[in-house]
């Protein structure tokens, strides 16, 4: 079975990989880069600040603990255990995959990629779904941050739905325990 789904999982990256073209080519390292996405981490921050008020502060600890859990699940716990190599490391496929961007540590199960950015797109839709119109379009964002992962050739597609996976259930997770947290002591800001 397991023989199976990496089968399955290397012809769907083969696929996705292989269907390039130059837009995508200029766009995917960008979308990919995690300093270009300043810009939308202060406009997060802005909103939870500015709907989060008297909460704040277990909204804040809440973004630390999540980013700890997925990126420490993806990376820390997971990469090192399963050693699955990165489809640009795996012999059978390194030469013909499309790299873009360098290609990263040596093992790519599960995405941090994919983990952190799932884990503060729910997060933060969980937060301010009743206060702000488009906060869902964050849910696209991390898909697209996601996919770009697979277009530059670093990591499967099983690499990505498990790392999107860690950063779903890490954001619920999180989420309930601030919602306890915050019934049990309510905090007053300023």
């Amino acid at each position: 079975m397991i023989d199976r789904l990496e089968q399955w999982d290397k012809a769907l990256f083969k696929f996705l990989n292989g269907a390039h073209n130059d837009l995508l080519d200029f766009l995917m390292p960008w979308i990919s880069d995690k300093w270009i996405w300043i810009p939308l981490y202060a406009l997060l921050i802005y909103l939870l600040v500015k709907h989060e008020k008297g909460n704040l502060i277990f909204t804040l600890i809440g973004i630390g603990v999540l980013i700890l859990i997925s990126d420490q699940m993806a990376s820390g716990i997971l990469k090192p255990w399963v050693g699955r190599l990165r489809p640009c490391y795996d012999p059978a496929l390194a030469d013909s995959v499309h790299l873009l961007k360098g290609c990263g540590g040596q093992y790519g199960f599960a995405s941090s990629h994919a983990s952190n950015s799932f884990a503060v797109a729910i997060f933060c839709w969980l937060l301010l779904r009743d206060h702000v119109k488009y906060i869902g379009l964050l849910i696209p964002w991390a898909a697209l941050v996601a996919y770009s992962r697979v277009y530059l050739g670093v990591h499967f597609p099983g690499d990505i739905i498990v790392g999107g996976l860690i950063g779903i259930g890490a954001a619920y997770f999180v989420f309930f325990l601030k919602s306890r947290l915050e019934r049990l002591k309510p905090l007053k800001n300023g």
